[in-house]
């Protein structure tokens, strides 16, 4: 039978007291409580622990013996239980966070970055899943905590939580005159588009603008590298829908941002299993 940790503690103030007096009053139990639980222990042990000595006690050297090992136990045992207050405090921890990479910049890091700045003792570890489907294993499994993804690929038994609206431009290569600004899905599919694989969910809003509009995009480059989209625009191999803060960043690199007529939005969502979050996952979730 495993030994109870308050008998250990129990043991360790008689000890300490020399007396089961002042051990039950520094311990906060009652004599005939603190008797019973050290002759609980002597049992468990099959020997006798203290030299009962009047009012005083002694360890007999059965009691000598286990005063170490009992001292180092209730040693780790409360650095354990402070390490998880620690946690539950969010004064230590980790959290993992898998979030699609088109989302990584923005709205995700200024999220991790206030999430920082209250809870600096805990760990974040970021991890960029292939597309929606991975993200959403990613969370089902229980590999990462939390997921930032389009509120299109949540899947039901997860629970989400709206982040933020994006709406989406039309960014087009350095030095094109854009024909209107808006700019209508006519005269965009006028200029190459490059964009993401089809299942994506700028390539899906784009492949379902144009088929409301009686069109077919007029693609020219079709990569599985979301990052290659941005150098791809400046490069001048085509226009490409982005989300504003990334639109922002490429219009200060020279490239030619617009506006869209009939307007698209993207909307991100965060999804955790449908489970009690840790502390750290929690107020995450609830600061997004």
């Amino acid at each position: 039978m495993p030994m109870d940790m308050r008998r250990l503690q129990m043991f360790l103030a008689v000890h300490e007291h020399q007396s089961f007096t002042r051990a039950a009053k520094a311990s906060f139990i009652s004599q005939p409580a603190l008797s019973q639980c050290i002759k609980e222990l002597e049992n468990q042990m099959g020997a006798v622990l203290f030299h009962r000595l009047g009012r005083r006690v002694t360890l007999t050297p059965a009691g000598e013996a286990l005063v170490g090992p009992a001292s180092q136990v209730v040693r780790e045992f409360e650095a354990g239980r402070r390490a998880v207050q620690a946690v539950k405090g969010l004064q230590a921890g980790r959290l993992d966070l898998a979030c699609l990479p088109s989302l990584a910049a923005d709205p995700v890091a200024p999220l991790i970055g206030a999430f920082r700045s209250r809870y600096p003792g805990v760990l974040v570890v970021m991890t960029s899943p292939r597309d929606p489907a991975d993200l959403a294993r990613l969370v089902a499994h229980g590999t990462c905590e939390l997921g930032v993804t389009d509120a299109c690929d949540v899947p039901r038994d997860m629970i989400s939580k709206p982040v933020v609206t994006q709406e989406l431009f039309a960014v087009l290569p350095p030095g094109t005159t854009p024909a209107t600004d808006p700019m209508t899905l006519e005269a965009l599919n006028k200029i190459p588009i490059v964009s993401t694989q089809q299942g994506t969910f700028t390539r899906n809003v784009l492949d379902q603008a144009f088929f409301d509009a009686g069109l077919s995009a007029n693609l020219a480059v079709v990569s599985e590298q979301r990052d290659a989209i941005p150098p791809l625009v400046l490069s001048g191999a085509g226009a490409a829908l982005l989300p504003r803060p990334l639109a922002l960043a490429l219009q200060a690199q020279g490239a030619v941002m617009a506006g869209l007529e009939p307007r698209l939005f993207r909307e991100v969502v965060m999804i955790h299993r449908n489970s009690v979050p840790s502390p750290a996952a929690q107020a995450f979730f609830e600061m997004a």
